[in-house]
């Protein structure tokens, strides 16, 4: 670890959390009152929580591995993405009333635009773990699989390898591929586009 990665990994300012015991009654809220409280500042708008079946969830920081590569996977998809095709970074993926995540990147047809953007107009979700691995890889990629999200990779910010899921089904993915550094990744939905991390990253 150098001085930068010191620098990334300092403790910030987060909104206070609780852990309520199993099987305590809790309020869920909707992506609606989620909204409006960002709309009338009663949240920071940049606030880092995704809303998975109405609990608020707060999300791992980022450390510099991860923004090192979020900087190249941008670089690369801008480079190489079909004219048709849309890549959006880090939004409120909306799936249901009561729950939205924030994928690294999200990929669909450009007609369909963000309003349109859903579980089964998403061609490839990505999310880049570092030190959420453990649970993109898991519980979040059940969410995905629930909501029908056709393709999605993981990638490993510190490994630098890349899960593949594909053939989702309500209880997780069927077709689970892991590929190593410097192998190059193809969308089955996006075929013209090939992603090949490096270790240079």
């Amino acid at each position: 670890m150098n001085a930068l990665d010191d620098h990334f990994d300092l403790p910030i300012r987060r909104p206070r959390t609780t852990q309520a015991a199993e099987g305590m009654v809790r309020r869920a809220f909707t992506v609606a009152e989620i909204d409006a409280m960002v709309r009338t500042r009663n949240m920071d708008e940049h606030e880092h929580v995704e809303l998975i079946g109405g609990e608020l969830v707060p999300m791992s920081s980022k450390g510099i591995r991860h923004e090192r590569l979020k900087t190249f996977v941008n670089m690369e998809l801008a480079r190489q993405l079909p004219s048709g095709i849309a890549f959006t970074p880090e939004t409120t993926f909306r799936l249901s009333v009561d729950t939205f995540l924030e994928p690294d990147f999200v990929l669909s047809e450009k007609f369909v635009g963000l309003e349109g953007l859903n579980g089964e107009t998403c061609l490839l979700a990505v999310e880049l773990g570092d030190s959420s691995l453990a649970y993109d890889q898991g519980r979040k990629a059940s969410i995905y699989a629930g909501f029908g999200i056709r393709e999605l990779w993981v990638i490993d910010a510190v490994a630098l390898e890349t899960r593949m899921l594909r053939e989702p089904t309500p209880a997780g993915y069927r077709q689970i591929t892991d590929f190593k550094t410097e192998v190059a990744v193809t969308p089955a939905l996006v075929p013209d586009l090939a992603l090949k991390l490096s270790d240079d990253l």
